[in-house]
């Protein structure tokens, strides 16, 4: 019959094998989890969008040896897209800034130290010294390098032709451009264009723009509402294998800036009113001028619209975005000569819209019937006020 007692625990030996008898150890208390505060903290270069794999430093808003409180600005980081505050995760001293004004630094590389008191600002400054800028010493390789091609000998190939010409690197945001410009080239796309009566839109303008509406504004409204009725021009493809819907309506507009082109984005455009949307956006070029946008001000687009109607173009291709799955070229509103059904001519104020779409998720007859109900809404526009 097996035993109903408990079976005996075996002990725990201290002793070698060697021992004449083991002890069985008293209960030990568990020392209490000993906090390690870094007394020395990096402030590493942050990621400040998708695209972005290095930054370079605009200014340092603190000097070495400032004291520094956690969530506050400490330096102005230029990104692919805008130059924005990079604030501080933890509070302290600045004790040494390892990466000067104008230079560059990878993501995640450190460019200050941070002291946690006066006590350990000579250790970070010796930290700092020690381990040289890892940016400073390639930056003067590359120059030691590059100093040749710049040489007389190097300068002999070239053709008259080429004489006088001036190389001027891209700025971080040219190069984003054309980096999502070269990608964007790869989506198979196809290109559908529409002729729209404006008339109405017209007449409507004139009202609205004295409570500061703009024709770009009319227009985001407009293709955020018939986006709601035709979803799959709102989707995008991510992988080249599957469809991804947004929940979303953001409407992202092409903004030329000064050496480069950026998208701010009117997020939930098809909920906002007229005039609302129309605040948003005063907002979003204020701070697209200060160069100040915020990520998801300019990466959240689930739809681009680019208007070069202003400058008196008639018509244009505009290039997909990078990631979107439609983009909407909007020419000048110009008379023109039409005919009605019956075959009477008359003059009617027109505009051309082409709009840019990835085929692999979208096809000509999706086009086609969004651009339907955009015209509709443009020659009927009283639902943009509503």
């Amino acid at each position: 019959m097996a035993s109903l007692l408990p079976p005996k625990i075996p002990s725990i030996s201290f002793f070698s094998s060697s021992a004449a008898a083991p002890l069985v150890p008293k209960p030990r208390r568990i020392p209490r989890r000993q906090l390690v505060r870094a007394k020395i903290r990096e402030i590493s270069m942050p990621a400040l969008s998708s695209t972005m794999t290095e930054g370079k430093i605009v200014s340092w808003i603190k000097s070495e040896g400032d004291h520094v409180s956690k969530g506050e600005s400490v330096v102005v980081v230029e990104s692919d897209k805008a130059d924005m505050d990079v604030e501080t995760f933890h509070g302290g001293i600045l004790a040494a800034i390892l990466v000067s004004e104008g230079e560059t630094a990878p993501i995640g590389a450190p460019i200050g130290l941070l002291a946690e008191t006066e006590d350990e600002i000579a250790e970070a400054r010796a930290k700092a010294a020690a381990q040289s800028s890892p940016i400073a010493e390639p930056e003067k390789v590359v120059a030691n390098l590059a100093a040749p091609t710049a040489s007389p000998p190097k300068a002999k190939p070239i053709t008259p032709a080429n004489q006088g010409s001036n190389i001027v690197p891209f700025t971080k945001m040219q190069a984003a451009v054309s980096k999502n410009m070269v990608e964007s080239i790869t989506v198979p796309s196809f290109r559908v264009g529409y002729s729209i009566s404006t008339d109405a839109l017209d007449a409507l303008y004139e009202k609205v723009k004295l409570k500061g509406v703009t024709m770009t504004i009319l227009l985001a409204k407009a293709a955020a509402m018939a986006l709601v009725q035709h979803p799959v021009v709102n989707a995008a493809c991510k992988d080249g294998k599957s469809f991804v819907y947004n929940t979303r309506i953001n409407i992202s507009v092409a903004v030329a800036i000064e050496g480069g082109l950026i998208t701010p984005v009117l997020q939930d455009a098809d909920k906002l009113d007229l005039y609302l949307l129309s605040k948003k956006w005063k907002e979003l070029l204020k701070k697209t001028r200060a160069k100040q946008l915020q990520p998801h001000e300019y990466n959240s687009g689930t739809f681009a619209l680019s208007n070069l109607g202003m400058f008196g173009v008639d018509t244009f291709d505009a290039i997909l975005p990078h990631g979107q799955g439609a983009i909407m070229a909007v020419g000048a509103s110009k008379p023109t000569v039409v005919a009605d059904k019956d075959g009477f001519f008359s003059v009617k104020n027109t505009m051309l819209v082409n709009v840019t779409a990835d085929h692999r998720i979208i096809y000509g007859a999706d086009l086609a019937a969004f651009l339907q109900t955009f015209s509709k809404i443009i020659e009927n526009p009283e639902s943009l006020t509503m």
